[in-house]
């Protein structure tokens, strides 16, 4: 039939069947389900796939680090004090009777032989690695990502920041802890407080030496 008015033209089926999906849908989900069906529809996979949750993990690579570093920090301290008790023993042995490193003249310089370069203290290898490893690595690793949240933008003002953040604040603790660890390993705690006293401040300036040179080329 030719009539105009026995068919709808496409436009008005079109018209008429989005109408009747549009409130079947209604009826069955609600208008809240059917944003949602519709979302769904627009993302896909990746609005039914969870976020990934961060887990907390042992910071390996920085403990292998801090302990590395602390193992070879310790052994060029222990030979550089060999080293320097050798020659006072050599170029001052009167000194070294009074002060008690030889009990008398005739015996300096066999004392002066005994002490060799090479006399490892190898329990004080093992603490200092241990708390490289265990303690000065992971606080390590939590701090700097500390510093970088909250202080992310690499400028002169936050370089700064982190420079006078790392030397008063985690330098005190570093060297708190370094002072337990040790005097636990030896089981004589009670001499901690003496030892607060008497070499902490002393301690944190003169690695402030070291330090900060360091910490303006870590930042940097």
């Amino acid at each position: 039939m030719a009539g105009g008015g026995c068919w709808p033209g496409p436009g008005s089926l079109s018209f008429r069947l989005h109408d009747l999906l549009g409130l079947g849908l209604g009826m069955g989900m609600g208008s809240s389900s059917l944003r949602a069906a519709q979302g769904d529809a627009v993302l896909g996979d990746d609005a039914a796939s969870p976020k990934p949750k961060r887990s907390l993990r042992f910071p390996l690579k920085a403990a292998l680090t801090a302990s590395v570093l602390a193992t070879t920090g310790d052994t060029v301290a222990q030979l550089l004090h060999r080293h320097n008790k050798r020659k006072a023993l050599h170029d001052h042995p009167n000194q070294a009777i009074l002060e008690g490193a030889v009990a008398a003249p005739q015996i300096v310089n066999q004392a002066t032989d005994d002490v060799s370069l090479w006399d490892h203290d190898w329990q004080r290898a093992a603490r200092m690695a241990s708390y490289g490893f265990l303690i000065y690595g992971p606080l390590s690793q939590v701090w700097y990502e500390v510093l970088d949240h909250f202080l992310p933008v690499k400028n002169l003002t936050n370089l700064s920041l982190k420079v006078v953040a790392n030397q008063v604040i985690l330098g005190p603790i570093v060297i708190t802890l370094v002072f337990a660890w040790n005097k636990l390993w030896e089981g004589r705690l009670e001499q901690l407080p003496d030892l607060y006293r008497t070499r902490a401040l002393q301690t944190l300036i003169d690695g402030w030496k070291f330090w900060i040179p360091a910490s303006v080329l870590n930042f940097g």
